[in-house]
């Protein structure tokens, strides 16, 4: 974890008299993929513009890109001057990256071995059509240049489309144009843009369906600042709990600085025991200071319950920020909060780069998440980022969890962070009954399938008969997660990826790779004997939700996973739990991830055991934390609630624990297994990814990085563990492989993997490698 080693970036000592030669010259990170930076000529005209932070405008070879000036000084080039190519323009008026946002990031660049002009692309602002219109007049732009990749443009027309009454031919649609229909279908009217976020060709794809006449599309303005559009009523702040007012003390004396040693702390406290109210109380301190805050959740789903409370509390002063928003209201939010016109952040993991002014507080609720580290492009862990943030800012940290990570509470016996405890639900309802269901030795209820034991059915029936509601939790969605051939047993997989493909009913009877989106139509015989024997097998969200809707006639059953409701679209099945208009819901984890529901008093895990079986160190810590938290949802109010986790394994460690509300006992077994295997929190750990679509190629490359490893000075304090394939060994019609280092402490890791990043830039251009450092995933 990064708050072990936080890294150093040392600030140019002041100098003497420049020396006869030297030319005032910018250093300027672009969007390129490599991780220096690029020195240009300052100009005369732009002397007083250019500062640390600007955005300037820049050549690239025969490109015109944007980039960020990180730091001007006058100084003798090392080449020849006439090499040196001028900047042309500086883009806004002040600088677009306040000096501590701009150290973060080249620190977190630093840190991950990423890019740097990459990394400064997470935190920049759209460019608006004036801007672009200005550099026109100048003539530094032409009307049909373009920037380069990473700029983006702000503006308030968006494409908008929809589904029409027309109905396709059977099996006339393939691919992404079959999944955009169907999720307009579901959700109705969408953004173009917004649409492109899942499906990379979403625009083609709409296309196609215009010109079919399945969609409609149209043109229309959209307001700045939609997500805070509607008006909220103020609330009072209640009165806290002995707990909550101890955490929240401490919180605010180390905010006040009167003397407090520990200025970063974990809220441990058990769901329902109100952390989002020690928050705000913390927030409410931080803006008396005239400071900002930050609060980060895991998923977008979350970030409009947690934003209405905030909102109700400190009014219009809050910004949302997340990655489904659209240009236009995501630049609104910008520049609303790099004026000081707004000073809360809240959102998913994007929001870490929000230019709050001040910053005083940082909060990352459910900081447990493996969604706060990020798998693509920079690989950077927001949760560890916002700790290096708020120390490089002066800032409170606060880390919120009912589960905290093994990471986190090796920190705390550490001293690194203050331990803050809630026991207790703040209505003082009881923690739910956890029960298990042996599935090993539990017949079928009255459905007929096992994964629907008969203590399950009952519970429901029972559930339904008091007017409550219920959660059934199955981590797997679509109808049947395996098609196999009864001839020979053969399953259908992915063309381009090493998966199964799932079939979806839903989606007009087609297989669907989760991993790259192909789908097909369902096959009629097999494709290696082509027997016409296909037969479904195992049990996904949507057969669960039907399979219950048809044994429960009476009962209003819906269904909460990315096919109907990815991202901020889960907002409205859940306020119809909220209203009562759902009698059970079934989901997958987004079910899980710290919804208040207050009508929920019966929780069903239909497969404890699916997380628990995932090749990786970590299966037994989420499948815990999943457990624990969709536990969670069920009697947060008067009735106190139950839970059936169904197992075929009651006696594993992770559900004994879950079934107990053991967190510590838990989180202690488990940081002794993982000191004697030298795993995370004890040894750090760095992965090589490498990956190419000739797999001998790949296999070549990966052989060659681990060989450069151990070949590496500092080889005897790092132990290189493969290549190996990758557990999912092709994705995307690319070969993975692996490389694995591991260290007991960090310097001797950081130096293998700085020697490392100067050659990856050597390999064939036709071989994709990235650093991983703090892995998450191990697939």
């Amino acid at each position: 974890m990064v708050l072990d080693s936080i890294p150093v970036v040392s600030t140019p000592a002041e100098t003497s008299p420049a020396p006869a030669g030297a030319l005032l010259l910018a250093d300027v990170g672009v969007p390129v993929p490599l991780a220096n930076s690029f020195s240009y000529l300052v100009p005369p005209e732009l002397v007083d513009r250019v500062e640390p932070g600007a955005r300037v405008l820049c050549d690239l070879g025969r490109r015109k890109v944007l980039g960020v000036v990180l730091s001007v000084q006058r100084r003798v080039p090392t080449i020849d001057p006439a090499k040196i190519k001028p900047l042309r323009a500086v883009i806004d008026e002040e600088s677009v990256l306040p000096p501590e946002l701009l150290s973060f990031l080249v620190e977190l660049a630093q840190y991950y071995f990423a890019p740097i002009g990459e990394v400064l692309r997470l935190a920049l602002p759209a460019v608006e059509r004036g801007q672009l219109r200005a550099l026109q007049r100048q003539g530094e732009l032409l009307p049909g240049d373009k920037l380069g990749r990473g700029s983006k443009v702000g503006g308030r027309e968006q494409l908008f489309a929809s589904p029409t009454d027309k109905v396709e031919a059977p099996g006339s649609l393939r691919g992404q144009a079959a999944a955009v229909l169907a999720r307009l279908r579901a959700n109705g009217e969408e953004s173009v843009a917004v649409l492109t976020r899942q499906f990379k060709n979403a625009r083609n794809a709409v296309r196609k369906l215009e010109t079919l006449g399945l969609v409609s599309t149209a043109k229309r303005s959209v307001e700045l600042s939609g997500p805070v559009a509607d008006a909220v009523a103020r609330d009072e702040p209640p009165e806290l709990n002995e707990a909550q007012a101890a955490a929240s003390s401490a919180i605010i004396e180390a905010l006040n600085g009167s003397g407090a040693a520990t200025r970063n702390f974990l809220l441990f406290g058990v769901t329902g025991s109100g952390k989002t109210e020690v928050y705000m109380h913390a927030i409410e301190r931080a803006l008396h200071q005239g400071r900002g805050a930050l609060v980060l959740v895991p998923e977008i789903g979350l970030t409009p319950q947690l934003l209405g409370r905030f909102r109700a509390r400190f009014g219009d002063a809050v910004a949302v920020v997340h990655s489904a928003l659209s240009n236009a209201d995501r630049h609104a939010m910008w520049k609303r909060l790099r004026a000081g016109e707004l000073r809360v952040a809240v959102g998913a993991r994007s929001a870490l780069f929000a230019p709050v002014p001040d910053l005083g507080l940082v909060v990352v609720d459910e900081e447990h998440d493996g969604s706060f580290k990020q798998e693509d492009g920079v690989r950077y862990h927001a949760r560890d980022m916002a700790l290096l943030r708020a120390h490089r800012a002066g800032a409170i940290a606060v880390l919120g969890s009912a589960t905290p990570s093994i990471e986190s509470m090796a920190l705390v016996r550490r001293g690194k962070l203050g331990m803050l405890e809630l026991p207790n639900r703040a209505t003082q309802a009881p923690l739910p009954l956890v029960e298990t269901v042996d599935l090993k030795r539990m017949r079928s209820g009255p459905t007929g399938d096992r994964l629907l034991s008969l203590p399950l059915f009952r519970a429901i029936e029972k559930t339904l008969e008091a007017g409550e509601q219920s959660i059934i939790f199955l981590n797997r969605r679509g109808f049947a997660p395996a098609i196999v051939c009864d001839g020979c047993g053969v399953a259908q997989t992915c063309p381009h990826c090493s998966v199964a493909l799932t079939y979806h009913r839903s989606r007009g009877g087609s297989m669907r790779c989760h991993y790259c989106d192909y789908g097909a139509k369902l096959a009629e015989r097999c494709s290696e004997c082509k027997s016409g024997e296909i037969i479904l097998e195992g049990l996904g969200t949507e057969k669960l939700e039907r399979t219950i809707a048809e044994a429960f006639p009476d009962a209003c059953v819906a269904r909460l996973d990315r096919d109907v409701a990815g991202g901020a679209k889960s907002q409205r099945v859940l306020d119809r739990v909220r209203r009562g208009e759902v009698d059970i819901l079934v989901g997958t984890q987004m079910v899980t991830k710290g919804h208040d529901l207050p009508g929920v008093t019966l929780v069903g895990v239909v497969n404890a055991d699916a997380a628990l079986s995932m090749p990786d160190f970590r299966a037994a810590e989420r499948g815990f934390q999943l457990l624990v938290q969709v536990a969670g949802r069920a009697g947060r109010r008067e009735q106190r609630g139950r839970v059936l986790v169904q197992t075929r394994d009651p006696n594993h460690p992770a559900i004994a624990f879950a079934c107990r509300h053991d967190v510590r006992g838990f989180l202690d077994r488990e940081l002794s297994d993982r000191k004697e295997v030298c795993y995370p929190p004890f040894h750090r750990l760095a992965l090589l990814r490498i990956d190419a679509v000739d797999e001998e190629l790949a296999r070549r490359a990966a052989g060659r990085l681990a060989a450069f490893a151990r070949a590496a000075p500092e080889a005897g304090e790092v132990e290189v563990l493969g290549p190996a394939a990758a557990p999912i060994a092709r994705l995307r019609n690319r070969y993975r492989f692996r490389v694995m280092l591991r260290a007991a402490t960090r310097a001797p890791l950081r130096q293998v993997l700085s020697r490392l990043s100067t050659e990856l830039p050597k390999l064939d251009r036709q071989v994709r490698a990235v650093i991983d450092v703090d892995p998450v995933s191990m697939l």
